[in-house]
């Protein structure tokens, strides 16, 4: 029986085979290719980050009302009254990050008039280019839920709701 040579391992001092040696150094290369793990360290990115990102970017997209459910509109709108609070960018956001992938699902309100395919797919790209260019994580999906359309008369009704609460 003959027996593989075993060499120490380049960082860990652990003896290795020459086929262990390439596995390793490939898997090295690819963790260098990546931006966020580099030899000199690594970089993490909360799922709070890509929220907001993927919230601004979806209300840069014409056609969009407004983010997020019935409940979280009505919710944000109350909190936004609050005096020194900040408006909350990634309402209607959720995202599943891993280390080097993110999924992302939004929820609008569509405005009357637009196409819901046009605005889902200037949503897509504009998550997708926002999301890459700023963290390097891959966009794997962006999921749109389009939860309601905002009517012209709507505006005029949300006005009167507005001036009844003030008084």
């Amino acid at each position: 029986m003959t027996e593989t040579p075993r060499t120490p391992g380049a960082s860990s001092g652990v003896m290795t085979t020459p086929e262990e040696q390439k596995h390793g150094s490939a898997l090295e290369q690819l963790k260098a290719r990546d931006a966020l793990h580099t030899d000199r360290g690594d970089t993490t990115i909360e799922e709070t980050v890509v929220q907001k990102l993927a919230g601004m970017a979806t209300r840069e997209v014409p056609g969009v009302y407004a983010m997020g459910s019935a409940g979280r509109r009505a919710f944000s709108a109350l909190t936004e009254r609050i005096p020194g609070s900040q408006t909350n960018v990634s309402g209607g956001v959720t995202v599943e990050k891993g280390e080097r992938q993110a999924a992302v699902d939004v929820s609008i309100v569509i405005e009357y008039g637009y196409s819901v395919v046009e605005v889902s797919q200037g949503i897509r790209r504009n998550i997708i280019q926002s999301v890459e260019r700023a963290t390097g994580l891959e966009v794997l999906e962006v999921n749109i839920n389009v939860t309601d359309v905002h009517l012209p008369d709507d505006e005029h009704e949300d006005q009167q709701v507005q001036k009844t609460q003030l008084q």
